[in-house]
């Protein structure tokens, strides 16, 4: 019986990445900077204490001077130790919004909690309210071609 290839089996390694402090939340923010995700793909699950998006990130890991074409992976952004979310700027009850992710910042409360903020496209953001930074980044498929072909610009 011959077996399907694996996520392995590919050139490059899935980005399994935790963030537990705030240089490495910087490292995660730039892997997940430009991600989309619709706003459906976003879950609190208040009895786990745990909140989650299933973003489309772009993979900006891989040097520019590749030959292969700009790639996205849908990947699992998780936040552990939720206390309490929050949004401005978006319409929640709108089921077609597609979010794009600009930047992930943490503001300390005291010495362990305090405030992640999803920095969103078009002057959104959602605040997570945490007992302690610890939050990760896991692709969860095979890389896929832009569909736009390019990669993201900021102009």
């Amino acid at each position: 019986m011959v077996q399907d290839a694996s996520f392995e089996d590919g050139r490059e390694k899935p980005v399994n990445i935790a963030a537990l402090d705030v240089d490495d939340l910087k490292i995660l923010s730039a892997l997940i900077q430009d991600a989309i995700f619709p706003i459906t793909e976003m879950n609190w699950n208040a009895k786990s204490r745990q909140f989650g998006i299933l973003l489309n990130r772009f993979r900006w890991e891989l040097s520019t001077s590749d030959a292969t074409k700009p790639e996205r992976v849908q990947a699992v952004f998780a936040i552990d130790h939720v206390i309490n979310i929050s949004s401005q700027g978006i319409d929640r009850q709108d089921k077609d919004v597609v979010l794009s992710v600009l930047s992930v910042d943490f503001e300390a409360t005291d010495e362990t909690a305090g405030h992640l903020t999803i920095l969103l496209a078009g002057d959104g953001a959602i605040r997570v309210s945490v007992e302690a930074l610890e939050c990760r980044v896991k692709d969860v498929t095979r890389p896929y071609t832009a569909p736009s072909g390019h990669a993201p610009s900021h102009t």
